[in-house]
């Protein structure tokens, strides 16, 4: 048994119960970070040995894996933040194990994700929205850009502190990107969490004036195009 388990995205007391139950039951669990993931774990006392999968991982160790679940092992993935799957090699991993295991029974323990998390505080429209991860550093990254001013539905994707001034320069270079609300993320659950809302404008001016204000985790969402916007419908 293949458990995918969400830990949280900073603040440690928003894991659930469900999840310290299936951490302290597995006989393994299967961390991005092992270094990052024994801090959730020692939080919680939890003594299960772990090992590592990452996106550097070589096949030798999905193999591994593999045969771990022949043996009737349980296993929990995690990532260092969120659900496992999502902007990571697990699901890779999943692919990986039904492939070679169809019987497998794959189980979702939920929890917390930095998109719908910031998505739930937007206030836009959530009926539809396209969730983009992160844009390419170099390459495709115009291309990327370019789509989200095709996108009608709201918007969400992951930036780092090294690119998020740079994603707002581009994102202004979009038609009709400046007549969309935005709203900035940064730091989800932890202790500097801050919530920018605005145009493109004044969310760059309000960060520019913060010194720290590009330090962590970022999470940007554009509102939908049409009339709950400034542009016209």
């Amino acid at each position: 048994m293949l458990y995918i388990v969400a830990t949280p995205i900073g603040n440690l007391e928003d894991i659930t119960l469900r999840a310290i139950s299936v951490l302290g039951s597995a006989d393994f669990i299967l961390a991005e970070d092992t270094r990052v993931t024994r801090v959730l774990l020692d939080r919680y006392n939890i003594r299960v040995p772990v090992i590592s999968y990452h996106q550097h991982s070589k096949i030798q160790k999905v193999d591994h894996i593999i045969d771990l679940l022949r043996e009737d092992k349980k296993l929990a993935l995690v990532t260092d933040a969120g659900t496992p799957g999502i902007n990571d090699p697990g699901n890779f991993l999943v692919s990986k194990v039904l492939e070679a295991l169809s019987d497998c029974k794959v189980v979702p323990i939920p929890g917390p994700n930095a998109a719908i998390t910031a998505l739930s505080v937007s206030g836009f429209p959530m009926d539809k929205f396209v969730y983009l991860g992160f844009p390419p550093h170099k390459k495709g990254r115009q291309t990327f850009f370019k789509r989200i001013g095709q996108i009608e539905e709201t918007v969400v994707f992951y930036e780092s502190k090294y690119r998020v001034m740079k994603a707002l320069e581009e994102l202004r270079g979009v038609s009709k990107i400046e007549s969309r609300s935005v709203m900035i993320a940064r730091e989800l659950t932890k202790q500097f969490e801050t919530i920018y809302r605005g145009t493109l404008d004044q969310i760059e001016m309000e960060m520019k004036a913060n010194k720290n204000s590009t330090l962590g985790e970022f999470v940007v969402v554009i509102s939908p195009r049409g009339k709950n916007n400034r542009e016209e419908s």
